[in-house]
């Protein structure tokens, strides 16, 4: 709506000062933080009532498979839940009123956002109302499928068209073309960083203090791949209007911020699934709109480990019939050892700071290597091309006139 606004302003402004001072922000970058700056406050000062509603309708029942996990948590039983509803607001509220809705990869993302709120909504309902721990894990990947596949076919229109939109950038190797493979590709990263997010959602303030590291990191590589001199300078793909998925990306940093005011310990809310899976959701599109599907395996390192963490349980205990942990998600197994739940979260953001940078800064080593590869393949070709002059240039002169005399005596 203001991106709107200040372009009418700045058509009908007579003063061309002040209508280059309008269009100024235009721009990305302030319309990104203050994005961010809304959808904190809208989270902040909205939250109160939301607990109070969610508070009489929506309380967290405590269940796990493990009887330890139980007692550890037994303080936070009925707590309100499905504080999600609030974060997905403010992010919706600030995309609305400085972003772009009428740009298709923010169009697409509001689409993932909610197809995956309103998986989570009945997720947590039957998890509430019933006695099982949420519809089953078939139906659930079922739906979350669904929404993350007709996102991918719409980035996929979107990105075919562009020069590097459908490339996978592997290190070492040569960027490869994925055609229609990019579907698929482009499903699973969706589907996976969503259920990612929310295994990690178990303990006050861990899914969203390593959200907000995650996010920001993709925010850099998102703004970078829209625009040109960034996008070269750190070798990344250049995906036109891109770029405005930052404003998207700073309205999920503020609400995130905003929902950890109330969830740091002891949380007054949960985040539930409502919150988790369609956060995890536009993470994965972020990735996936930057081309740096394999970079977030680093970028969001923390949720890389909680999701391995549950495979590697299920999958041991199915071979040996033995428990790898000594419970999962990785965060359980920690608190089974005595760790104290501030200190397990506030470790875990340190871990998600460190994967955040070490991200970011691997990209730049990696074009720095490429570059310099590059540079010394060049310098072997011009040796290479040297290389036959140099042996013209220490050949005798006189041995040359001789034989080039005899040639024409010969003719």
């Amino acid at each position: 709506m203001l991106l709107w606004l200040l372009h009418q302003l700045a058509t009908l402004w007579a003063n061309p000062a002040w209508s280059d001072a309008l269009r100024a922000w235009e721009k990305i970058s302030p319309r990104a933080a203050l994005a961010a700056g809304a959808s904190f406050t809208v989270a902040v000062l909205l939250g109160p009532r939301w607990i109070a509603w969610l508070n009489d309708r929506f309380r967290e029942p405590i269940k796990s498979d493990s009887p330890e996990i139980v007692r550890l948590h037994r303080q936070k039983q009925a707590t309100p839940t499905m504080g999600g509803l609030f974060i997905i607001a403010a992010v919706l509220a600030s995309v609305l009123l400085f972003g772009d809705p009428q740009n298709a990869y923010v169009a697409t993302s509001l689409l993932v956002a909610g197809g995956m709120t309103l998986v989570g909504i009945v997720d947590d309902l039957v998890k509430l109302r019933t006695a099982a721990k949420g519809i089953s894990a078939r139906h659930k990947l079922a739906a979350q499928a669904a929404v993350a596949g007709i996102a991918a076919v719409l980035l996929y229109q979107q990105q075919a068209g562009v020069t590097d939109g459908l490339l996978l950038r592997m290190p070492g190797i040569r960027p490869l073309s994925l055609g229609l493979c990019f579907i698929p590709l482009a499903t699973v990263v969706i589907v996976a960083a969503s259920n990612a997010v929310n295994l990690t959602d178990g303990l006050d303030g861990l899914a969203g203090g390593c959200l907000i590291a995650a996010t920001a990191a993709m925010t850099v590589l998102v703004y970078a791949a829209g625009h040109a001199e960034w996008a070269a300078y750190l070798g990344v793909p250049r995906i036109p209007h891109a770029g405005e998925m930052t404003v998207l990306a700073g309205g999920m940093i503020g609400g995130v911020l905003g929902f950890l005011w109330f969830n740091c310990h002891p949380a007054q809310v949960f985040m539930g699934n409502t919150g988790a899976l369609p956060l995890g959701g536009l993470l994965g599109v972020l990735a996936v709109v930057a081309r740096q599907e394999l970079l977030l395996v680093v970028v969001g390192g923390v949720f890389v480990a909680e999701a391995a963490s549950v495979i590697l349980q299920v999958g041991y205990y199915k071979w040996r019939r033995r428990r790898l942990l000594r419970c999962a998600p990785l965060h359980h197994h920690f608190q089974l050892l005595g760790w104290a739940e501030n200190k397990i979260v506030v470790r875990f953001w340190i871990a998600a700071a460190l994967c955040a940078l070490l991200g970011t800064a691997s990209l730049k080593l990696t074009v720095e290597g490429a570059g310099k590869a590059e540079v010394g393949r060049a310098g072997d070709r011009t040796a290479t091309l040297r290389a036959p002059l140099a042996t013209l240039g220490h050949a005798t002169p006189a041995s040359h006139l001789s034989s080039h005399r005899e040639t024409g005596l010969s003719r």
